[in-house]
C-alpha cells in the first residue's frame, strides 16, 4: 500500500449527527484515491463515520507502516491528533491536509505530523508519492506543502496552481466506503436514501467569517455533460432516492443550471435533491429551473436580517433579496431552509430584531441558527484575535470554543433563540384558516418570557 486516507470523523461519537442520522460518503479523499489509483498507486480508505478508533489503530499497529494521509478539519482535531500519536508510533509517514491544518501549522507538525498539504490535494500528494518511491523525500522541491526546515522552522513551499480541468478528474472512488450503508440509514431514519456529488468546487464570494483555506476565492464547474455522466451512473449502481448537491453555491452560473436541466430531461433523469444556493443567486427562471429539476428544498444563508451586519459580514446580499428569494421558491413549491447567525460584531439588539422579523415573514421550512465564531484564516478572526482566549488547550477544543471577550454570554443568544422560535411558531399559527386560539395565547406568553430574558442579559458580556 501506497498511501491509507482517512478523516477522523467518528459518527458513534457525534451525539448531535446520532440524533439526526443524515451521514454522507467523505468525497474529497474519495476523489484523492480515485486520482491517485488512476496514476498507478496502491491507495486503501479506512472510512472512520462507520468505524472505530480501535479498528484504526490495529490497521496502523499491523502495518506495514507506509504513508498515512488525514483529512482533518476544526470539528476532527483531537481525533485527527490521537490518529498522529498512534501513525507515528508504528513508524508512519503522516500527511494531513483540509482545511485546519495549514491555519495551524506549528500545532499540528508538533503533534507529529510530518508534511501538511496546503490547498488541493489531488497533485502534492502524487508529487509527494513519486518522491517517496525514488527515495528522495525534499518536499522543499514540492508546491503546496509545509514541514520543519532544518533549523525547526515551519517552511511553506509556493502554492500549487489548482487544478484546470475538473472534467479531467475521475470521479470519487465510491468503492473504497459502504455507500449501501450509507444510503440505508438514510432510509431507516427518514423514508428515502441519499447520496452526495458536487458539480463545482469553490466558491468566489468573501463572506468575512468563511475559510477559504482549501480553493481560494475560486471557483470552477464541471461541464454539465461530465456530472450528468456521473449521476446516471451513480443512480444505476446504487439507487438512491435523492441527492444532496454539496456545492458551496449550486445555482451560482444560471446559464449551467438551465443546460443542466435540458440535458437532464433529455435524458429523461429525474431525481429529488437538495442544495445550498445564495439569494442573489436565485430569479424566476432559476427557480422555475429548480421547480422542473425536482429540487425539493433550497438551503440559503441569510445570516440576518439586518443590511447593516450583512455588509459587516460583506455578504454582499440585500434583505430584499433574501426575501423575492424565498418567495420565488415557495411559490413554486420548493421548500425552503434558512441558515442564521448570531453575534456577529456590532450586532445589537435592534438587528436581532431585524432577523426574528425576516424569519416570521418568509417563514422558511426550517432554519438553523449558530453563534458566529472565528475562524482562523478569515478577516473575521483577525478582527477580534486581540480580544481571544480559550478556556480549553488548543489539543483539547476547536475555533467554536474560542471566547471573544467583551461580547453578551452564551444565555444571551439562547434567548434569542427562544425569541426566534416562538415569534415564528406565532407566526405559522396566525396564518392558519383557524388558529388555535389556547396555543396563540401560550406562544405569545413564550414571547414575552424570552424577550424579557434576552433584555435582562442585553447589558452583560462575557469578561
Amino acid at each position: 500500500m501506497d498511501l491509507l486516507l482517512t478523516h477522523g470523523y467518528f459518527l458513534s461519537e457525534d451525539q448531535k449527527e446520532l440524533a439526526i442520522m443524515k451521514p454522507y460518503a467523505p468525497l474529497g479523499i474519495l476523489y484523492l484515491s480515485s486520482h491517485l489509483k488512476k496514476k498507478g498507486f496502491d491507495v486503501e480508505v479506512y472510512d472512520t463515520t462507520f468505524g472505530s478508533r480501535d479498528d484504526l489503530y490495529a490497521i496502523l499497529h499491523n502495518g506495514p507502516p507506509s504513508v498515512i494521509g488525514i483529512y482533518t478539519n476544526l470539528m476532527t482535531r483531537k481525533s485527527v491528533l490521537g490518529i498522529i500519536s498512534n501513525a507515528r508510533a508504528s513508524g508512519w509517514t503522516v500527511v494531513l491536509g483540509g482545511p485546519e491544518p495549514p491555519t495551524y501549522p506549528e500545532q499540528y507538525l508538533n503533534a507529529g505530523a510530518h508534511l501538511i498539504v496546503q490547498g488541493e490535494g489531488e497533485c502534492t500528494l502524487e508529487e509527494l508519492l513519486i518522491a517517496r518511491q525514488r527515495n528522495d523525500m525534499s518536499p522543499g522541491k514540492i508546491c503546496g506543502l509545509i514541514y520543519r526546515g532544518e533549523n525547526g522552522e515551519v517552511v511553506r513551499t509556493p502554492a500549487r496552481p489548482l487544478i484546470p480541468n475538473l472534467d479531467a478528474q475521475p470521479w470519487p472512488d465510491r468503492d473504497q466506503v459502504d455507500i449501501n450503508r450509507y444510503i440505508q440509514i438514510w432510509r431507516e431514519h427518514h423514508g428515502l436514501g441519499s447520496l452526495s456529488l458536487i458539480t463545482a468546487r469553490g466558491c468566489p464570494y468573501h463572506c468575512r467569517w468563511c475559510s477559504h483555506a482549501t480553493y481560494g476565492n475560486t471557483h470552477r464547474r464541471r461541464s454539465v455533460g461530465a456530472v450528468v455522466d456521473e449521476l446516471e451512473a451513480v443512480l444505476g449502481r446504487y439507487h438512491p432516492d435523492m441527492l444532496w448537491i454539496a456545492d458551496d453555491v449550486f445555482t451560482i452560473h444560471p446559464g449551467w443550471v438551465l443546460q443542466y436541466a435540458c440535458e437532464l430531461k433529455r435524458r429523461d433523469i429525474k431525481i429529488p435533491f437538495e442544495c445550498i444556493t445564495r439569494a442573489d443567486r436565485i430569479n424566476p427562471k432559476i427557480a422555475d429551473a429548480l421547480a422542473e429539476l425536482n429540487c425539493f428544498r433550497v438551503w440559503i444563508g441569510s445570516e440576518s436580517g439586518s443590511q447593516r451586519i450583512l455588509d459587516a459580514m460583506q455578504r454582499g446580499v440585500k434583505v430584499e433579496q433574501v426575501r423575492e428569494a424565498f418567495r420565488l421558491c415557495q411559490e413554486r413549491g420548493i421548500q425552503t431552509g434558512m441558515f442564521l447567525m448570531w453575534g456577529y460584531e456590532g450586532e445589537e439588539i435592534s438587528d436581532m430584531e431585524a432577523t426574528i422579523e425576516l424569519v416570521s415573514t418568509t417563514l422558511p421550512d426550517t432554519f438553523l441558527t449558530t453563534t458566529s465564531y472565528p475562524i482562523k484564516g478569515t478577516p473575521y478572526y483577525d478582527e477580534v484575535a486581540d480580544r481571544l482566549s480559550s478556556p480549553l488547550d488548543w489539543a483539547e477544543s476547536t475555533d467554536r470554543d474560542l471566547i471573544i471577550r467583551n461580547r453578551r454570554p452564551k444565555e444571551f443568544y439562547t434567548y434569542a433563540d427562544h425569541l426566534l422560535r416562538s415569534e415564528v411558531a406565532l407566526a405559522k399559527l396566525s396564518r392558519c384558516g383557524q388558529p388555535d386560539f389556547q396555543m396563540a395565547e401560550k406562544l405569545r406568553h413564550e414571547v414575552e418570557e424570552a424577550r424579557r430574558g434576552l433584555l435582562s442579559y442585553s447589558w452583560r458580556t462575557d469578561v
